[in-house]
């Protein structure tokens, strides 16, 4: 003879719970129709690491929709030195976190650049665009660009190079790579981006630090001074920059750390960066 289940009260709780938290996520090609422009890599995609992907021809953004949105939406750029991208801990992982304040959160798999500059940036401007293309959806009124280490590269890159359809509301930055100046660079970066015989003017183009003025969107930049990939001198020159053009910024560089902590757990001081961040996007 059936029997009706029995829900207990902490059971009909948990359930509810859970279907708080779910997480609404949409899986969007980036140029349904082609990308405007090429890298020239023919090798088929793969990983370079477990969910470290290279070769990338087919760009996309994951996006996970907040429940109870803020209006904020964030694109998040992974870094891999502009070779692969560490797609977790610089990208996925902190989906659930940003989704808790209520902001939708994008990531975004983007072309290498294999010296051709533009490919990564015109993956990241589209990311936005398609974002903002689903602003009455996703209830978002703004939208913001983030990255770490090369993927800090892309975001700044996008926050002084963008187009008037594609300028990003606010930056996040995780140790970025800002310069292309050969006394601080990160050297693979540089290379795999603008070559390893540039032009001055590629140079300086690719130098955001050099690319600040008043229209640039307001910054929240984290570093570790004692970052041997990244020097820290990139963030310094990038907030000078910001103070210098009186675009609102905030510089947290913690003393140990080293490179590449992302959202991992075992970073000293990721209960301090996570709550300064957390209490600079509400100030926005």
């Amino acid at each position: 003879m059936y029997k009706s289940p029995k829900f207990t009260l902490l059971g009909i709780l948990l359930m509810a719970s859970l279907c708080a938290t779910a997480q609404t996520k949409i899986e969007l090609p980036l140029w349904p129709d082609g990308a405007p422009n090429t890298n020239g890599i023919m090798e088929e995609e793969k990983e370079a690491r477990p969910n470290r992907p290279t070769n990338i021809s087919s760009p996309s953004l994951t996006v996970y929709v907040a429940k109870n949105s803020n209006g904020k939406a964030i694109v998040a750029c992974p870094g891999g030195g502009y070779v692969h991208l560490a797609m977790d801990h610089e990208g996925h992982d902190m989906a659930e976190w940003f989704n808790a304040q209520g902001i939708t959160y994008a990531v975004l798999k983007y072309r290498m650049p294999n010296e051709h500059h533009e490919v990564p940036l015109s993956d990241a401007l589209q990311a936005i665009r398609i974002v903002r293309s689903h602003s009455d959806e996703w209830k978002v009124t703004s939208v913001g660009i983030m990255g770490s280490s090369a993927g800090g590269h892309l975001a700044s890159t996008a926050a002084t190079h963008y187009t008037p359809d594609s300028r990003p509301d606010f930056q996040i930055l995780f140790y970025p790579v800002i310069s292309m100046d050969m006394g601080i660079c990160h050297k693979g970066s540089r290379e795999r981006l603008i070559g390893k015989n540039p032009s001055d003017d590629l140079v300086t183009r690719y130098s955001n630090e050099l690319q600040v003025n008043a229209q640039t969107p307001p910054a929240f930049i984290m570093h570790s001074s004692d970052d041997r990939t990244v020097p820290v001198e990139n963030s310094i020159r990038y907030y000078q920059a910001l103070v210098k053009n009186k675009v609102p910024a905030s510089l947290h560089c913690y003393p140990t750390g080293g490179h590449g902590w992302g959202f991992r757990d075992s970073f000293t001081y990721k209960r301090q960066w996570t709550g300064e961040l957390e209490k600079w996007l509400r100030t926005l």
